[in-house]
C-alpha cells in the first residue's frame, strides 16, 4: 500500500514562499517516480514537477520551473515542493502522486493526473493579492 501525506499549505500574500512535503515511506520513494499535481477549483489537474527513483532526474513544468523546486530527502522519506513568488493564480490544492512507470510510458504524458495510480489527501495553498 502507497501511502503519501502531504503538508505545509496554507494561506500566503503574493510573492511569498512556501514548502510542501510529502512523507512516504523508504520503499516508495526508492522505487516510485514522486510528483506533485494542483488543481484549482473549476480546472483540470496540472501536473507541476516529477522525480525519478533512479537518478533522482527532475522534470518540471514550463509554467511554473522557475519559481517552483521539486527536491527529495531520502533519510527522511520525503519529497518536498518550494514554491517561490506565488502569485494568485497559484491558489489550489495541491497533491503529492507516486507511480512505478517512467514519464515516457504514461499515455498523455506525466502532466496528465490519469496516468499517476497513487494520490496523496491533498494540501491548499491560497494566495491573496
Amino acid at each position: 500500500q502507497v501511502q503519501l501525506v502531504e503538508s505545509g499549505g496554507g494561506s500566503v500574500q503574493a510573492g511569498g514562499s512556501l514548502r510542501l512535503s510529502c512523507e512516504t515511506s523508504k520503499y516508495t520513494i526508492g522505487n516510485f517516480y514522486m510528483g506533485w499535481f494542483r488543481q484549482a477549483p473549476g480546472k483540470e489537474r496540472e501536473g507541476i514537477a516529477l522525480i525519478s527513483p533512479a537518478d533522482n532526474t527532475l522534470y518540471t513544468d514550463s509554467s511554473v520551473k522557475s519559481r517552483f523546486t521539486l527536491s527529495q530527502d531520502s533519510a527522511k522519506n520525503t519529497v518536498y515542493l518550494k514554491m517561490n513568488s506565488l502569485k494568485p493564480e497559484d491558489t489550489a490544492m495541491y497533491y503529492c502522486v507516486a507511480d512505478t512507470r517512467p514519464p515516457w510510458m504514461r499515455e498523455g504524458g506525466w502532466t496528465v493526473g490519469s496516468s499517476w495510480d497513487y494520490w496523496g489527501q491533498g494540501t491548499q495553498v491560497t494566495v491573496s493579492s
